[in-house]
């Protein structure tokens, strides 16, 4: 049926059943594809019958669809011609995992982040109103996005202001990890009113047995149904916000949604629609695990077992010494944002649970709660995604920074992220931390030096921040510092007379490659490891700078206000002129690809960095001749 499936307007020819037979079949692609590919597939598999109902009830492009983070959208591109391209999904010049306007028109707007999708929906709503038009605009979000502050100021904003427009909040007690907070008790409330949906149930059921009459009765009842529900649930928060509020409805009964949807888009009012869905419904393993199934490696489908890895990632392996070092130290906590196992800091959650904080989708919060708990005498950890720490930018600066606070921020998926593609990237932090006073930015190159970077962070009374991959990378004893780490010191790694290459995190190794290969180039390149970006190691830079033709610096970050940019910076305050090549990612948005890839098409290959320092080497010598 898929293979056959042109436009989504087709959908609306076709009967329940069929729609439930298409249902199965996109479960087995999306399982098939994610198995081969990776990505999304627990939230995909919850929301299967709810998108089929979606694009039966509404007429996509016309109406728009806003899916809040965007990672529950797979189903959607199905539907909207790019069946034939799903199993290109996250590979480079394939389909993205995420809205992508340049792939479809019906791709309104490109999430990536959660909590704005109802900002963004009501901004084109009231496009709508001023333009006189008279589309639907509707917002996929889940009960995860809503522990996110944003989703407030929108709700508040749409209701009181009575603008048209639809809300499905998608409820499968899930974001990526479980939900926590006053909200998610809050809908638990309503999914578990058993006496409200068993009236509810025996009601339908009583109707339908009625020939002629009964259904359109039934209908009528509904219409009723705010004033009947009062009686049995406290439906009245989102009410208390200005929508109409209809739920909570099965996410899995296509005839039921379609029903409903059909109400909410007649209605003038703003409306949300309260679907309960089941996280990864449909696959075994998905169900009894959706948090390790919400974005998951290549696996084999007759186990759900992972085709390859299974190491300790950076993040395991700092909640394994936090966990150590907190069993001495009473004031070591961690603070995570709805990502507990996303940044590994489970093991810490379990040993201490008293000293663990999951705050949801809620950056800004969970900085500022740092620095109130570091103000008191406690040394908060803050383990978050480099391309969410963004989210609380202000935080940072104002509330750690500005009043010099302990606060260690550990920013997990630094660097190139690979399939997530162009809203993960975690190539800004280094640019936008770089310029925050009294901070300490640090990035180590492998495992064991991040190790003694976690150790110098206890005995740092500043704010500090380290970046780093998801992989462990571990370069051996060799290139291993044999004292512990002092804030601010460089390591020479190589000597060189021709180049010297400052480097840093994880292009320290591609930096040693690059040297060996210009070895046999004839040109001698020396390799530091620049491991703190602030402060720099100015004795060291100086000091190897002087006496080489050419002063390299190589990070996995934006070129643009990055490391690279303050090495040029100090070089000319100290009035030493150097010929300084800065290599990093280019002022774009990285698209999806394996991160050897991206690295490529970044200029940021051995065989690239060697070809381009040569370049630059003979055009010097060109220049002087």
């Amino acid at each position: 049926m898929l293979k056959e499936l042109q436009n989504p307007s087709q959908l609306k020819r076709m009967s329940y059943r069929e729609l439930e037979a298409l249902a199965a079949e996109i479960r087995t692609e999306l399982i098939d594809t994610v198995a081969e590919c990776g990505g999304h597939l627990a939230s995909n598999l919850g929301v299967v019958e709810l998108t089929l109902a979606m694009h039966r009830v509404f007429n996509c492009p016309e109406d728009k669809f806003v899916f809040d983070v965007g990672h529950q959208c797979y189903v959607h591109k199905m539907l909207t011609g790019r069946y034939a391209q799903f199993r290109t999904l996250r590979k480079q010049g394939g389909i993205s995992g995420f809205p992508d306007a340049d792939e479809s028109i019906c791709d309104t707007f490109v999430a990536g982040h959660a909590s704005s999708a109802i900002s963004a929906a009501l901004g084109m709503a009231r496009t709508r109103d001023v333009m006189h038009a008279d589309n639907s605009v509707v917002a996929l979000v889940g009960d995860g996005a809503l522990t996110g502050g944003m989703c407030y100021e929108a709700l508040n904003d749409a209701g009181q202001s009575k603008t048209r427009m639809i809300v499905i909040l998608n409820d499968n007690e899930m974001s990526i990890s479980r939900n926590v907070g006053a909200l998610s008790g809050y809908l638990n409330g309503l999914r578990q009113s058993q006496s409200y949906c068993a009236f509810k149930r025996t009601v339908r059921r009583g109707l339908e047995k009625i020939p002629g009459i009964g259904v359109p009765v039934f209908h009528f009842i509904e219409k009723l149904r705010d004033a009947l529900k009062s009686l049995f649930i406290d439906g009245k928060f989102f009410e208390a916000l200005g929508f109409v509020y209809i739920g909570p409805i099965d996410g899995h009964d296509i005839k039921h949604l379609c029903r409903i949807l059909n109400r909410a888009k007649n209605d003038k009012r703003p409306v949300l629609v309260h679907v309960v869905t089941q996280k990864g419904k449909g696959y075994r393993p998905a169900e009894s695990h959706p948090d390790a199934f919400h974005g998951v490696a290549p696996f084999y489908v007759e186990s759900g077992k992972a085709r390859s890895g299974g190491e300790a990632g950076c993040g395991e392996i700092i909640a394994h010494q936090l966990s150590e070092m907190a069993d001495s130290d009473i004031r070591i906590s961690v603070i995570s944002a709805a990502m507990p196992s996303g940044t590994g800091m489970q093991e810490f959650q379990k040993q201490h649970p008293d000293r663990f904080f999951d705050v949801g989708i809620a950056e800004e919060h969970a900085v500022t709660m740092a620095a109130g708990m570091a103000s008191s005498g406690m040394k908060p950890y803050v383990a978050i995604y480099s391309t969410f720490m963004q989210r609380a930018y202000d935080q940072i600066l104002t509330d750690v920074c500005r009043c010099e606070l302990p606060v260690t921020f550990l920013l997990d998926r630094a660097g190139f992220v690979g399939a997530d593609g162009k809203t993960h990237q975690g190539l800004f932090d280094l640019s936008y931390l770089r310029s925050m006073p009294n901070l300490i930015l640090a990035a180590p190159r492998d495992v064991r030096d991040l190790k003694k970077l976690i150790d110098l962070s206890a005995s740092v009374n500043q704010p500090m921040a380290i970046r780093y991959p998801k992989a462990g990378l571990d370069l051996g004893p060799r290139m291993a510092a044999q004292q512990p780490l002092q804030v601010g010191e460089w390591e020479l790694l190589s000597d060189g007379s021709d180049v010297m290459i400052f480097a840093v995190g994880s292009m320290v190794q591609t930096a040693m490659q690059t040297a060996i290969e210009l070895m046999g180039k004839r040109v001698s390149a020396g390799v530091v490891d620049a491991r703190f970006i602030k402060p720099m190691d100015k004795k060291l830079l100086l000091e190897k700078s002087r006496n080489v033709q050419l002063v390299v610096t190589i990070e996995e970050n934006s070129v643009l206000g990055g490391f690279g940019e303050g090495v040029a910076a100090e070089l000319s305050a100290t009035g030493l002129h150097k010929r300084v090549l800065n290599l990093g990612a280019p002022d774009e948005f990285i698209a999806h690809a394996r991160i050897s890839q991206q690295r490529r098409y970044c200029g940021l290959s051995v065989e690239q960095i060697s070809a381009r320092i040569l370049e630059t080497l003979t055009s010097e010598r060109e220049g002087k001749a």
